[in-house]
């Protein structure tokens, strides 16, 4: 299986959900993301200032790099 496909466990799973469920589950990995971006970036850069990590992860959610 490759890492970027849905495996037919999963995709059965999924299609249970209702839209709301799907949506749910999706808001909540774009949060655990954005988290773990934060982290990273204020370690990464402590140097900065609040606003100033907050564009490097604005930047890198929006543009996936």
């Amino acid at each position: 299986m490759k890492l970027d496909q849905i495996d037919d466990e999963m995709a059965a799973l999924l299609a249970t959900k209702t839209e709301a469920e799907r949506l749910a589950i999706a808001w909540g990995m774009w949060r655990a993301a954005r988290r773990m971006i934060e982290r990273i970036v204020a370690a990464e850069n402590p140097d900065l200032t609040p606003p100033e990590q907050e564009r490097i992860v604005a930047n890198l959610m929006s543009h996936g790099t």
